[in-house]
């Protein structure tokens, strides 16, 4: 089970640190994690192929020409609220169709945000299960008064018989 642990967190602080970002420049590069916007001409355009009410593609940028960009598709957010997952389409968007682009990058305040709520919720942990060993024993127990002293099972210590 703790095999899994680790790769898992470790997983899940790499997705929260990073966002959806709008393109420094003119246009983003080939190869990054990109989003667009999709106009009222790309809904009328693409509609016949992603659907009628697309918002924004998300992908992976595969080339960029004047006229337009490649785009291995991951997702198609909606107009009405809603995602569609895709698995990697390669789908041509003519300029035209697209409002503005972003980009995923690095998000120092989620990291940040999300390295204080790990080490958050692993002191919690810590301090609820007295893994620390600074405790001390409550009821030591009251000592016997009658010779022998016998075990009490249900407490695990002696006591009186």
């Amino acid at each position: 089970m703790r095999g899994w642990l680790l790769p898992g967190a470790l997983a899940a602080i790499g997705a929260g640190c990073y966002t959806m970002q709008p393109v420094r420049g003119v246009e983003p590069q080939v190869g990054a994690r990109v989003a667009f916007d999709v106009n009222d001409a790309g809904r009328a355009g693409l509609g016949g192929t992603m659907g009628p009410e697309i918002a924004q593609v998300e992908g992976l940028l595969l080339e960029k020409e004047s006229g337009g960009y490649l785009v291995s598709i991951q997702s198609v957010r909606l107009l009405r609220g809603g995602e569609q997952v895709w698995s990697g389409e390669r789908v041509q968007l003519s300029s035209e169709y697209l409002g503005p682009a972003y980009e995923r990058r690095f998000s120092m305040g989620r990291s940040l945000g999300l390295a204080a709520v790990a080490v958050g919720g692993i002191g919690a942990f810590v301090v609820t299960r007295s893994l620390l060993g600074s405790g001390t024993d409550d009821d030591p127990g009251q000592p016997c008064i009658v010779e022998p002293c016998v075990p009490d099972a249900r407490l695990g210590r002696f006591g009186r018989p």
